[in-house]
């Protein structure tokens, strides 16, 4: 495998994987990663495949597999996910996969495997393949930003989006074929964790619709509306979702 990735932390700790969003890298995460490892889990976050320092796979690869192969590389036999959009997507796989490597799922505003764009999700795309098609690349990492990042967010939090996303973009101009294998049919009845789905009230419909409807497909699953929150929920208010992952996670509860 070839992602770049951190981990810290007690090897004796429980695990965390914190799987970003598509728009984003593991920057994202910032502000968890202390109070994660201070709390005494062992973190790993990991830059999916041509986010932020990973690059182009060469041959044959999925994001779910990566992650799996990061786990079996850093000897982590069960971990907890949490992933944010498409990273939540990419959690939901390796669950519905391999049940048995999951022990916790929270999924902030999360992509789901099958599910159809609908019109909103659809014009945001359209946009920004003008501002692509024409080479502006930080019009179109900023389009990203103000439609990813909820009313609270602040201008620190709108920049680093903006620059993640817009080294994402570069990270694939040079990339002539995509090596991503098709995505496995899966079954989310199969996911075995305990399951937090949160939404945002000012998300897209497509992501609002994902998270409500989580607890009608995965056993148990619990699902969380924040009323003040976009697309990037760990961005726009971090000590709140901190908190809610803490007492989410911790392994006493």
């Amino acid at each position: 495998m070839s992602v770049s990735f951190e981990v810290s932390g007690s090897a004796q700790g429980p695990a965390v994987v914190l799987l970003h969003s598509g728009v984003c890298d593991r920057r994202m995460w910032d502000p968890q990663w202390e109070p994660l490892v201070e709390a005494g889990f062992r973190v790993v976050r990991p830059d999916l495949r041509t986010c932020g320092e990973s690059p182009a796979a060469q041959g044959p690869y999925s994001d779910h597999g990566d992650v799996v192969a990061l786990l079996d590389r850093l000897g982590i036999e069960r971990a907890a996910l949490v992933g944010s959009s498409y990273g939540g997507r990419v959690a939901l796989q390796v669950a519905a996969l391999h049940p048995e490597r999951v022990d916790r799922l929270a999924l902030l505003c999360a992509g789901r495997p099958g599910h159809r764009p609908g019109p909103e999700v659809r014009e945001f795309g359209a946009a920004e393949d003008v501002l692509l098609d024409a080479g502006d690349l930080a019009g179109a990492a900023a389009l990203n930003a103000r439609t990813w990042l909820g009313p609270d967010a602040d201008e620190a939090a709108h920049a680093l989006v903006r620059a993640m996303q817009l080294r994402n973009f570069e990270n694939v101009l040079d990339v002539t074929e995509s090596h991503e294998l098709p995505e496995p049919e899966i079954d989310l009845a199969a996911v075995a964790a305990p399951t937090l789905a949160v939404g945002g009230a000012h998300d897209l419909p497509d992501f609002r619709r994902i998270a409500a409807e989580l607890p009608t497909l995965i056993p148990g699953a619990r699902h969380v509306e924040l009323p003040w929150a976009g697309h990037l929920p760990s961005l726009e208010r971090p000590a709140e979702v901190t908190d809610l992952l803490l007492e989410f996670l911790h392994p006493t509860q």
